[in-house]
């Protein structure tokens, strides 16, 4: 397999991450419309529904990146 072909796998990978997290974060947002303002439980549990989401999503960039490297330089 060509590095080209390598680096499109890897490239379509990061765009499922991507993808991924543009997906929850904005299903996130329509659902908390719905939390009543007074319900401070459901609104914080939310928010780190959708941050757990993003970390997650810098952890997954951050192998991607390492299995860049690795497919260029070895």
């Amino acid at each position: 397999m060509a590095l080209g072909d390598k680096l499109l796998i890897v490239f379509l990978a990061f765009l499922a991450v991507l993808g991924g997290v543009i997906w929850m974060a904005f299903r996130e947002r329509r659902l908390a419309r719905a939390i009543p303002d007074d319900d401070l439980e459901a609104q914080q549990a939310a928010d780190g529904r959708v941050m757990a989401t993003i970390f997650g999503a810098i952890l997954g960039g951050m192998m991607l990146t390492l299995l860049v490297a690795w497919l260029v330089f070895f």
